[in-house]
């Protein structure tokens, strides 16, 4: 049986989060996880999977918004030989794979029309039937599904379906961002600091005291994702003694002087937006369109930004 996966942080909101996390294991019910970009959703989907009595069965996690529309019956039901033009032989989909184990939906509220009428279908009676085939087929699968926080607006607009949402939603739970999780931020960075340092073979280093109070102040946008990122950027690139991660040019520098204001302002913009645009195709695979309807820009105006950091969108297209 694989380790129960934990969350780190000491902070109120956590602890408050992994309370409902364990009491959402109790019950064989669906879940549904609401929460910014990178507060891990699909960490607390596993910590339920593996708190439950489904433990010992499979967690499959499914990226909803990189289903094919046409593939969505598909990957989630399978189909049998000659369904569609290249269905050359049967294949099981992802409700047989997670069976009397736990589907994990990411990113549910990216689901099309098509999609969301099919899921809701299996999560009233647990039956599905396959593309091509002549009979139904049951079930043992619990859902937990995640969403980012404009489902509510979605449903609102009618463009996710509200049915399905109170399917979804018999247990709820909301993700802190990291700017609400004092303290959190310190301890996730020592974490990722001491992992990377040993998945490389690298010297465990101490976070510099500037870096430690500037990760209390700055606010995450990208949460738990931007600053684990950070953090295996630096520690790769560190040559010091102490491992920097807030713009300071070296251990060897003035105690207290950071530099010019403006020169720090600007590298600490700098990268905050590439940890932000990074994160933000990730999630999208490589997709500006939703990328940018995800940042509330213009879509071309996100291209340039793009560009300008040289980011290669193909890095984040699916395989």
């Amino acid at each position: 049986m694989a380790d129960v996966p934990l969350l780190i942080g000491q902070s109120q909101a956590i602890r408050r989060t992994v309370t409902v996390i364990e009491r959402s294991a109790e019950f064989d019910v669906p879940v549904l996880i609401k929460g910014e970009t990178g507060t891990g959703k699909e960490l607390a989907a596993r910590m339920i999977h593996y708190l439950s009595k489904r433990r010992g069965a499979p967690f499959v996690p499914v990226n909803c918004g990189a289903l094919p529309e046409a593939l969505v019956e598909n990957e989630l039901f399978g189909c049998e030989r000659g369904a569609f033009t290249d269905a050359r032989q049967s294949r099981h989909g992802l409700i047989v794979a997670a069976e009397t184990g736990t589907l994990f939906l990411d990113e549910v509220d990216s689901l099309s029309a098509r999609a969301q009428a099919a899921l809701l279908r299996f999560l009233q009676d647990q039956t599905f039937r396959p593309l091509g085939a002549s009979r139904e087929h049951t079930g043992n699968v619990r859902i937990v599904a995640a969403a980012s926080p404009r489902l509510d607006a979605l449903i609102e607009s009618g463009q996710f379906r509200a049915d399905l949402a109170y399917r979804l939603d018999v247990l709820s739970l909301k993700m802190p961002p990291l700017r609400e999780r004092t303290g959190d931020a310190t301890l996730i960075a020592r974490h990722f600091a001491d992992r990377f340092a040993t998945r490389y073979q690298l010297p465990l280093r101490n976070i510099s005291t500037a870096s430690l109070q500037w990760l209390e102040r700055y606010p995450w946008p990208g949460n738990v994702r931007e600053l684990e990122n950070l953090v295996h950027r630096h520690t790769l690139l560190c040559t010091d003694d102490q491992l920097v991660l807030c713009g300071e040019t070296s251990s060897a520098a003035s105690p207290g002087l950071p530099g010019r204001y403006q020169t720090a302002r600007d590298a600490m913009l700098a990268s905050w937006e590439r940890e932000y645009l990074v994160g933000l195709l990730r999630e999208t695979n490589g997709n500006v369109t939703r990328a940018a309807q995800h940042a509330g820009k213009e879509r071309r105006a996100l291209g340039k930004l793009i560009k300008k950091h040289g980011i290669e969108r193909v890095h984040f297209a699916p395989r």
